[in-house]
């Protein structure tokens, strides 16, 4: 028995050395706030320029031609490999979570509209 006492001993001892190293490692560095711009500018959310998008053509649209608008217009930037899908999910998770309050509402097979 003492031998797996001191095997567990030693694993707590090599841990907490371990989350040391890492707090020497992280001092003095900056915290991540999320801003990528200065200060008072805000950057409008992939979601947003949909919905704007969405606003404008007054239609049913497919996510890959309102990413495609979004994109001419400068409304949003991405340098993901499929922002199509992004937004595709971003607008099916705000129907899942806000149900009859989202702003977007699923016409058919990978076409949605405003809600009204």
């Amino acid at each position: 028995m003492e031998k797996a006492e001191k095997a567990v001993s030693k694993r707590a001892t090599g841990a907490k050395k371990a989350v040391e190293a890492s707090k020497d490692a992280n001092q003095g560095k900056q915290p991540n706030t999320g801003q990528r711009r200065g200060p008072g500018a805000k950057r409008s959310s992939g979601l947003d320029a949909a919905a704007q998008v969405l606003g404008e053509v007054g239609e049913r649209m497919s996510c890959k031609a309102i990413v495609d608008r979004m994109l001419a217009q400068g409304l949003w930037q991405t340098a993901g490999k499929t922002p199509a899908a992004t937004i595709y999910a971003a607008i099916i998770r705000e129907i899942a979570s806000k149900g009859d309050k989202a702003r977007f509402r699923k016409t058919s097979r990978g076409k949605f509209e405003l809600a009204k």
